[in-house]
């Protein structure tokens, strides 16, 4: 049973994510673990994100909990860009990234300040939860001596390595990119190349792109410190050393994925599903337990033509059971690459989601065995809570991090050999690698003690999450600490 952690109820929290999916959906499960505390929680968005949080909050408050919606105004036509696009899912791209969309939309997200301030003066919140791209947040913070806490949705690995990479540079100092090194002062001799870290830490001379990091950076030292999705249990290492070495503020509250505890709450955890949740379930309860490779890549990673071809054949020639979901809709019935016959083949052995998937949903289910996926921390943690172990393909951001949490910190995974880091259209694989990382993962050698390792992994974060458990009192601490703050 969850407890108010408060001596005064009235402590209000004023959340504020970046308009993307994966930066709403946890910052939204937050708030809502915020408000089962026994705090009043606000969300801010803008009015096209609304229907996307809408629903899960009516619920909480239908539940008693004091949680509420603001709304600004998104500047998109005074930024460039066209009217209606207030989501990083909505901006407009005919192949791969659209780089100049991107910049306008960050921009749109600079002109928030005014109106954000004009709210503060409204709200008077004893706290402000708000996304690390909005850099301005912790001046007006200051400006009315209000706590704020940062959020980049990422692990206390990839802030470990974003501190050694900012005070040492290791990538400049190797003579290719597809030379490795290790990064300075991070626990466990973590080794990657220069080509799987962001263009951003690459480059030599300043633009726009180093320009921002700085700004992410100014803003972070000036906070009253990070709230992270994720628990001791899973990176104790990485935790221990943020907080005690580096010497920064941290609470882990997570996995707050795991707040979702009623099919419902999993089913409106951001768009509407573009399947109906009985019919997946009920092709999954035909399976057998963890037989089926889920196959999900997230809301921003966007492969070609080629490259799902190439993960067709590929999940053919395993002989796997399989849900896969893909971004692109059938035009006039047809997809030129799928291989001919390949929905025939595989009828019954694999269900095919073109769109939006309940993700935490299926993961949970018991017939499936593995997750092929990204590595975003989202989906990478929602899979360590079901408790299962996956096949990693990293693509961009922090991806390439993640990835070495799983398959090399933790042994629960297997990689298909991203060589490169490339902005949403990811770096080329081949069937065949494709092929061999499922059944290493699904019937492999290391198979069943990888999947033991996930069980374990996953109990330990159910327990995180309860009373008594390590983030239970993480947040805790940090409810507390903001209260005493107000007296």
């Amino acid at each position: 049973m969850d407890v108010d952690a408060t001596e005064n109820p009235k402590l209000h929290v004023l959340f504020f994510p970046f308009m993307g999916h994966g930066h709403m959906i946890p910052m939204v499960d937050m708030a809502k673990l915020f408000a089962m505390r026994g705090v009043k929680t606000t969300i801010v968005t803008t009015p096209l994100n609304v229907p996307f949080i809408s629903t899960t909050i009516e619920r909480s408050k239908n539940s008693g909990f004091d949680i509420h919606i603001k709304v600004l105004n998104f500047p998109c036509v005074e930024a460039g860009l066209p009217e209606g696009c207030e989501n990083l899912d909505s901006i407009p791209s005919s192949q791969g990234v659209n780089l100049d969309m991107i910049a306008k939309f960050f921009k749109a997200a600079d002109m928030f300040e005014q109106p954000f301030e004009q709210l503060i003066q409204e709200c008077k919140p004893d706290c402000l939860l708000v996304d690390m791209f909005f850099t301005w947040a912790s001046d007006i913070a200051n400006k009315y001596d209000i706590p704020r806490l940062m959020f980049n949705g990422c692990s206390f690995l990839s802030l470990c390595i974003s501190d050694s990479v900012n005070l040492y540079e290791p990538q400049k100092k190797v003579k290719s990119g597809s030379e490795p090194f290790v990064f300075p002062n991070v626990p466990g001799d973590i080794k990657l190349t220069r080509d799987q870290m962001a263009v951003i830490f690459t480059q030599n001379e300043e633009n726009e792109l180093t320009r921002s990091v700085k700004k992410w950076r100014e803003a972070e030292l000036k906070s009253y410190g990070f709230i992270v999705n994720s628990f001791y249990e899973l990176e104790a290492a990485y935790v221990d050393h943020y907080r005690n070495v580096i010497g920064r503020k941290a609470w882990h509250v997570g996995p707050v994925s795991l707040c979702n505890r009623a099919i419902e709450d999993k089913l409106d955890r951001g768009k509407k599903p573009s399947v109906d949740e009985q019919k997946c379930l009920s092709w999954l309860d035909s399976k057998q337990p963890k037989s089926v490779v889920f196959i999900c890549f997230g809301t921003a990673v966007d492969f070609n033509a080629a490259q799902l071809t190439e993960i067709a054949f590929a999940i053919e020639a395993t002989g796997q059971h399989f849900i896969w979901v893909v971004k692109k809709e059938k035009s006039n019935n047809e997809e030129d690459w799928l291989p001919e016959g390949f929905e025939e083949r595989t009828e019954g052995k694999g269900l095919m989601i073109r769109g939006w998937a309940p993700q935490v949903l299926i993961l949970d289910h018991e017939a499936v065995g593995a997750f092929m996926t990204h590595c975003g921390w989202n989906s990478t943690l929602e899979c360590v809570s079901a408790g299962l172990p996956m096949v990693t393909w990293p693509v961009f951001a922090e991806q390439f991090y993640n990835e070495k949490l799983v398959t090399d910190v933790l042994k629960i995974g297997v990689g298909v050999g991203t060589k490169k880091w490339k902005e949403v259209v990811g770096d080329f694989v081949k069937r065949d690698a494709i092929e061999k990382a499922v059944k290493e993962i699904m019937v492999g050698e290391k198979a069943e003690e990888m999947r033991s390792r996930a069980k374990a992994l996953g109990e330990m974060a159910k327990r995180a999450v309860e009373e008594g458990g390590s983030s239970f009192r993480d947040l805790n601490d940090l409810i507390q600490q903001l209260s005493s703050r107000r007296r």
